[in-house]
């Protein structure tokens, strides 16, 4: 019986990558039409370059300890790291594309130079995405790179999503920061 559970995860999971490598040129071309027009707001790049600013010369040891107080405020009445992330007119915004989006867009962040939150549509699970590859393989590679992520079935949502983050430019072409669109490929076209 334990053999045919693990035979049964086993296609599960090969059914899971073959996903992601069906829905990549859908998800690309999402990125292209959309994703790139929304996060070249001046709104949403000034917002990047402040926080760029304020931690400008931040280690990693206090990076470290500002995503697990990000951890321990998760469900907490108090939210004193998560509350600016999630309010003020970039947040709102965001919020306003993945409502208006129609069950496309399941959730939207903003990092900055150190992969830090600036701002999101939701609470995110860590503060600090600098250490995953969502930040090191878009902003940390520069201007127009693109990281699409395996399509997996997300828990809160009962949806099969992907990610697709993106470096985030300013007017001069310089990668500020990078984006993050969880997509519910179920509504891809």
């Amino acid at each position: 019986m334990k053999k045919l559970a693990t035979a049964t995860l086993a296609v599960a999971l090969l059914t899971t990558t073959a996903s992601a490598n069906e829905y990549q040129p859908a998800l690309e071309a999402l990125a292209d039409e959309q994703i790139k027009a929304i996060v070249a707001d001046p709104q949403i790049i000034a917002a990047i370059q402040t926080q760029n600013a304020k931690n400008s010369g931040m280690d990693e040891a206090a990076i470290v300890a500002l995503d697990q107080q990000w951890r321990a405020e998760i469900g907490g009445t108090a939210t004193p790291t998560i509350d600016p992330v999630l309010n003020g007119s970039v947040a709102d915004m965001l919020r306003v594309v993945r409502d208006e989006s129609a069950g496309l867009f399941t959730e939207i962040f903003i990092m900055d130079s150190v992969g830090l939150n600036v701002a999101a549509s939701d609470t995110t699970s860590d503060f600090w995405q600098g250490d995953e590859a969502k930040w090191q393989q878009t902003y940390a590679a520069g201007a127009g790179a693109m990281h699409i992520s395996d399509v997996e079935l997300d828990e809160s949502t009962q949806s099969y999503q992907a990610q697709v983050s993106i470096a985030i430019t300013d007017d001069a072409g310089n990668a500020v920061g990078a984006a993050t669109f969880g997509v519910n490929v179920e509504y891809l076209n």
